[in-house]
Parts: structure tokens; C-alpha cells; sequence
């Protein structure tokens, strides 16, 4: 019912260490994006990349895939941490990558992906989803890039599918509150037209019905 679709293999990067002579606006000149990387046991380090290539990898990763950046002492395995996209361009501006530590898990919101069709909805009802990513823990090398959720067996009011129903990769633990629902069936709330139009005509508190016909002046 539940499944996760993992990204592989990792993405690489080739990126250099910047100049600190060039400012980032000289940089983006050039069709470079200046970006730092950091970690719980390793120092900021500023860093530069080539502009094209970087897009691409942004688009395919996103912040739920490990990159693999190459070109400096040693290959770093890193996440998109942050991401400063111009407003009108939609070009990337800045990035930050996170370094992970070798050996240990990472704690990530995951996005979710709802696929297939609820009868539920096909007799009228209405799905309410209540979340839209969760949080695990979970080994690099498992990190899955998004996690769907069959909603077609959600048929009567009442059905639902709760954090815990999520079938996660082997390494990961749910981080979330297992009995929390991700989407469930409610009923279609529709105003009755007769109620409506009752409501409508009802004199206000204290008011006075309207008279038949129009009053004339003597």
C-alpha cells in the first residue's frame, strides 16, 4: 500500500575552493554559485561551484538526496541544507551543504506522494491530508527521496492511513507520532439551499418584519 522510492545511486558534484578575492556578485558573473559547507565536526568552508551544473543536480536532489561533493581533499557526502533562489530569475544564488558524519543516520523531513484514486471521493467524500512529509531517521545510503501513499483503498468516512502504516526503508525510524494520520475520509459538507435561503429571509434580533407593499406619504 505504502512504499518509498529511493534515489539512486547519489548524485556528485565537482566543486573548488573559492577565492576569497572574488565577490559573490564577480562569481555569478562567471556562472558561478557561491556556496559554503559545514558540519557538526567539520568547519565552514567557503566554496564555489559552476552555475548549470549545480541547477541540475538541485533539480534531481533537492534537499532529500546525499551529493557527493568532489574536487577537494577528500569526497564530502553532503545535503542541500539551504538554498537562496532569486526571486525573479528563479536562478540559485547561494547554497549550503551540509556534511554528514560517516556511520551515522540522518534525521530528515521526507516529502510525501500521494498516488492513485480514493472511491471515497468518487461517492462524494472528501480527503483530508493532514500531512504532507514526515520525519525519520535513517541511513545515507537509504534516504528516500519521497514516500508514496496509495490512497486507493480509502473508501467510507472513517478510513485513514496513520504515520505508522508508512513502510519505511530498513535502516529508518519513524521520528513522527506514529497514530498520527496522514489522510483520512470526512464527510462532504454541503449547506442545505432550504436552510440557506430560511437563513437569509429571517428578520434580524429586534426587527420588525417587513410591511407588504410600499409605504406612501400622506
Amino acid at each position: 500500500m505504502l512504499k518509498s522510492r529511493i534515489l539512486s545511486p547519489m548524485l556528485a558534484l565537482e566543486v573548488q575552493v573559492r577565492d576569497p578575492k572574488e565577490t559573490p556578485d564577480e562569481l555569478r558573473a562567471r556562472g558561478i554559485v557561491p556556496a559554503v559547507m559545514y558540519g557538526h565536526n567539520e568547519p565552514a568552508q567557503s566554496i564555489s561551484v559552476n552555475a548549470g551544473v549545480l541547477e541540475g543536480v538541485w533539480r534531481d536532489a533537492g534537499e532529500t538526496t546525499v551529493i557527493t561533493l568532489k574536487g577537494l581533499k577528500e569526497d564530502k557526502e553532503t545535503l542541500i541544507h539551504d538554498a537562496q533562489v532569486h526571486p525573479v530569475t528563479g536562478k540559485l544564488m547561494h547554497v549550503d551543504f551540509l556534511v554528514l558524519e560517516k556511520g551515522k543516520k540522518i534525521e530528515i523531513s521526507v516529502p510525501l506522494e500521494f498516488v492513485g484514486e480514493a472511491p471515497a471521493e468518487k461517492a462524494g467524500h472528501s480527503l483530508n491530508k493532514a500531512l504532507h512529509e514526515i520525519e525519520i531517521e535513517v541511513a545515507p545510503a537509504e534516504l528516500p527521496h519521497s514516500i508514496e501513499v496509495d490512497i486507493s483503498s480509502l473508501s467510507e468516512i472513517g478510513d485513514h492511513v496513520t504515520a505508522a502504516q508508512i513502510k519505511l526503508p530498513p535502516s529508518a525510524t519513524l521520528i513522527t507520532d506514529p497514530e498520527e494520520f496522514v489522510v483520512s475520509v470526512t464527510g462532504h459538507e454541503e449547506e442545505p439551499a432550504e436552510e440557506a435561503k430560511t437563513e437569509e429571509a429571517a428578520p434580524a434580533e429586534g426587527e420588525a418584519p417587513a410591511a407588504e407593499g410600499a409605504a406612501t406619504e400622506a
